[in-house]
């Protein structure tokens, strides 16, 4: 009999799917720095000719994130910026990067008030898909069981099924759960 959790968690499978896509030497983009899971996650991934751009509104989590990369002895890979993911496009050319991540909500074990917006989310996806490289991933985490949540997710969904003509997307979650479960969206971006 299957064990039901053998499922990845929408976090899990983000990282599942991008370590067979990301190489050695990519570029890529932390949208949501948060407490460095991901940040570490893909500077492995890019290796020691890659780079990572993690951005994140908290000086928590921009410290939380820095002290896990250079436990990890990575942090030559990871440029870090203290600012909201809509500016990410300030600091990436325009078609270069390999793979964004957005791992939306709230940053665990801290102020839950303090979260991802909608409109903000929406100028950062706007701005992800110009630094995109054709070929490249475009993967956010949902969260739509916190206040704020389902409004954030259901705009993040809506703006994906927009763009057909420039994105493949999916959606990946669990059904029939007690509260809205947290989703993965993944887009890649059209070849040209």
């Amino acid at each position: 009999m299957a064990n039901p959790d053998q499922i990845p968690r929408p976090t899990e499978l983000v990282h599942l799917l991008l370590q067979r896509f990301l190489s050695e030497g990519d570029r890529v983009i932390d949208a949501t720095a948060g407490n460095g899971h991901d940040t570490v996650f893909l500077a492995r991934q890019v290796g020691a000719t890659g780079r990572v751009l993690a951005f994140d509104v908290q000086a928590a989590a921009i410290s939380s994130s820095r002290r896990l990369v250079e436990a990890e002895g990575l942090g030559e890979r990871v440029h870090f910026f203290q600012k909201s993911h809509a500016g990410l496009a300030d600091h990436a050319e325009a078609g270069t990067m390999a793979a964004i991540l957005f791992n939306l909500g709230y940053l665990p074990g801290s102020d839950r008030s303090v979260i991802t917006t909608a409109a903000e989310t929406l100028r950062a996806l706007e701005a992800s898909l110009r630094v995109l490289r054709p070929g490249g991933w475009l993967c956010v985490v949902c969260y739509p069981g916190h206040e704020g949540g389902i409004d954030e997710a259901s705009a993040v969904e809506a703006w994906m099924a927009s763009r057909g003509a420039e994105l493949r997307v999916a959606r990946y979650g669990l059904l029939a759960t007690l509260r809205p479960a947290p989703f993965l969206l993944i887009a890649v971006k059209a070849m040209g």
